[in-house]
């Protein structure tokens, strides 16, 4: 355990921009870090206890690192906290922030962090819409700088250009995808696009394997058959990961954590990617093969590309062609985009027998359910109702990014993003091009 002492010297104290920022790096760190101030103790890596501290300016802060990095932690959160809680000169503009879809998880964090004003803070004013953006709510961006959208909002040319009529500059989202919005129409209304490149990669992946081996051990009908009283095992056949071939379709950092799950499940690791990664072929972690020769390989396949449209991008990067080379037995998971799948394919093809189990968090067609309670609506989804009625087939609720530590990431980044524009300093890699 190694310790250090910090007393902050900002006039707004530990304000929610440091906190933000601390909370972010603390949780990609190896060693647990614990704040006191005072009687008070927070988890570094939750900006939420970080900022009930209520540490002021002339508290004295003890930070406690346990674990495999300690003297680097600490040495990072001395710098971050140097440079941060900098007094800073300039005063810029409020920042007028038009929030759809609004989820109550989502004021947790954006609230929070949006509360302070004044130099050195993310300087923003949010007000919250419960609608989703699109051509018919696009309106209520007028007289905002800026729009805060998310995966199910719709934001294409029509809706771009009644933005730009409204005044906005800046679509923010708050997401990785970016395929909701029409780039060029953005591009040629003047409107930045921003969006947070990775979250938690960590929580995407975790999810991805949680639902795979749900779909695979049939822990679904487990769980039913056991409230019913019946104990029998019919049904639930399943089978081993260990010594079999997984495939990675797009190795960024949600492709890369799964890789190492998967390698921590005993698991050969073959993968595809548009742009290649040498880094982890040297480091042993995969492979890189050609598209065909993952599909007639892998025993899992799991997707982590993004969805491009057009000649030569990721939609329906899984049609019926590729189905067809697939084994049999095959699993299927996917937490990246619904389009990259042909619904209609993988149906007809788990109609035949095609695939061990299917695991699907997103999917094509979920666009009317996503985020919605439908408990008491008839199901009047046909891509939803089909899929169902599989019994190796497991569908969750786009929910893959939910876990506490992305909507802490996803806030403080979505922020950044707006305070990087609103100081007129380059977005770099989290803005989106046509």
């Amino acid at each position: 355990m190694k310790t250090m002492t910090y007393e902050v010297s900002n006039e707004l104290g530990i304000h929610a921009r440091p906190a933000a920022v601390l909370a972010q790096a603390c949780v990609g760190m190896q060693s647990q870090i614990t704040i006191t101030c005072g009687d008070k103790t927070a988890n570094a890596a939750n900006v939420l206890e970080v900022l009930a501290l209520h540490a002021v300016k002339g508290s004295v802060l003890e930070f406690r690192a346990e674990g495999g990095d300690e003297d680097e932690a600490l040495e990072k959160i001395r710098w971050l906290l140097y440079e941060k809680l900098r007094n800073h000169l300039t005063n810029p503009k409020l920042l007028k922030i038009a929030f759809f879809g609004t989820k109550d998880y989502d004021r947790m964090y954006f609230s929070e962090l949006a509360k302070d004003r004044g130099p050195g803070t993310y300087n923003c004013d949010i007000k919250y819409f419960r609608c989703r953006l699109t051509p018919e709510t696009a309106n209520l961006g007028a007289g905002f700088d800026a729009v805060c959208i998310f995966v199910n909002d719709e934001c294409p040319r029509e809706a771009v250009e009644i933005l730009k009529e409204g005044g906005v500059k800046l679509i923010l989202l708050r997401c990785a995808g970016f395929n909701n919005v029409d780039l060029q129409a953005a591009k040629e209304c003047g409107i930045k696009v921003a969006r947070v490149p990775a979250y938690s990669p960590y929580a995407v992946a975790e999810h991805a394997i949680s639902i795979l081996m749900e779909a695979n051990r049939r822990l679904h009908k487990a769980v039913n058959k056991v409230k019913d009283n019946n104990f029998a095992l019919s049904g639930l056949l399943g089978l081993d990961l260990h010594n079999k071939v997984a495939g990675i379709i797009g190795t960024g950092k949600i492709g890369q954590c799964m890789a190492r799950i998967c390698k921590g499940f005993g698991m050969t690791v073959i993968a595809w990617d548009a742009y290649e990664n040498e880094a982890l072929v040297k480091e042993g972690l995969l492979t890189y093969v050609t598209k065909d020769e993952l599909f007639e390989r892998s025993d899992l396949i799991s997707l982590h590309a993004p969805l491009i449209m057009g000649e030569k991008g990721t939609y329906h990067l899984i049609d019926a062609d590729a189905i067809r080379k697939m084994k049999d037995t095959a699993m299927l998971v996917n937490t990246a985009r619904g389009g990259l799948i042909d619904t209609e394919a993988l149906i007809e093809a788990l109609k035949k027998g095609k695939f061990h189990a299917v695991a699907l968090d997103v999917y094509e067609g979920e666009d009317s359910n996503v985020y919605t309670d439908r408990s008491d609506d008839f199901l009047n989804n046909d891509i939803t109702a089909r899929l169902q009625m599989f019994p190796n087939v497991v569908l969750t609720s786009h929910q893959a990014f939910f876990t506490r530590e992305a909507l802490q990431s996803i806030a403080a980044e979505t922020l950044e993003n707006a305070r990087n524009f609103n100081e007129g300093k380059p977005l770099g890699a989290a803005e989106c091009k046509a």
